[in-house]
């Protein structure tokens, strides 16, 4: 049974990476002669790839911590800091109806606005649809490489493909006190970002106070769920840096309650 299992998600693996690649290149072709076989809301959704061009992805929320990305996409290469502008980061993607849940970190397109992320190269196809799979609440989009400014002093590779995760507009909402913030959720985040600093000898600190001042959407819907909260540094190594640029930078902060 476990065979048949692995042999089934190898399949559909296969048959996502036709569509994702093949179909598109193939409805292009098409196009002056017959309709497109690719619905269009699947085009503008999750766009084809071109096999030809290096694949990069534009991370600014779970996807800038390491272990947390490379449990989706393993073939990644190091992620490095970069000022991206056109796209505002906010607290504005409801998690799932079901349940408990929460606001997760999602981007919209401002024109003047600028977040601090990062920026990592895929290797692997198989990569980018367990991302899309992962994103599934939003829309892959490209980045144009003049709208990307690399921060450890390396330049942007101008002949690569960028991608981005932006929200689903019918799924733009504000935090609430049934899909608060939480403080899990912001730890891995912030981890993100000071791995980062490390990675570009760009002082941590710094670095996750760029990301928090670029970032909106914090709210007094606020919970604490980590791990022995009063005393979170047993499993959470970080919460003291954390915390302290925090409380120095987001006003909400104070609000927070222990859940």
């Amino acid at each position: 049974m476990l065979g048949r299992t692995v042999g089934y998600k190898k399949m559909m693996r296969i048959v996502y990476f036709i569509f994702l690649i093949v179909l598109p290149v193939v409805a292009q072709s098409r196009s002056e002669t017959a309709p497109a076989k690719v619905p269009l809301y699947e085009q503008q959704c999750h766009p084809s790839v071109d096999p030809q061009k290096p694949q990069y992805t534009v991370g600014y929320g779970s996807l800038m911590e390491d272990a947390s990305r490379r449990r989706t996409a393993p073939n990644t290469g190091e992620a490095l800091p970069v000022l991206v502008t056109g796209f505002e980061r906010s607290f504005n993607a409801r998690g799932s109806e079901i349940g408990f849940s929460t606001t997760y970190l999602g981007v919209t397109v401002v024109p003047d606005a600028s977040m601090v992320a990062a920026v990592y190269r895929v290797f692997n196809a198989e990569d980018i649809i367990a991302t899309d799979a992962r994103e599934e609440q939003y829309c892959r989009v490209g980045v144009q490489s003049g709208k990307m400014q690399m921060l450890d002093g390396s330049s942007v590779q101008e002949h690569g493909q960028y991608w981005i995760y932006v929200n689903k507009p019918e799924a733009v909402m504000p935090a609430t006190e049934r899909f608060p913030l939480v403080q899990s959720y912001v730890d891995i985040f912030l981890t993100g970002c000071q791995q980062l600093g490390r990675r570009a000898n760009v002082f941590q600190g710094d670095l996750m106070r760029e990301c928090i001042l670029t970032t909106k959407g914090w709210s007094q819907h606020w919970v604490n769920d980590r791990i022995f909260p009063r005393r979170p540094f047993f499993h959470q190594p970080n919460a003291g840096a954390i915390d302290r640029v925090l409380q120095q930078n987001v006003t909400e902060f104070k609000h927070i309650k222990i859940e």
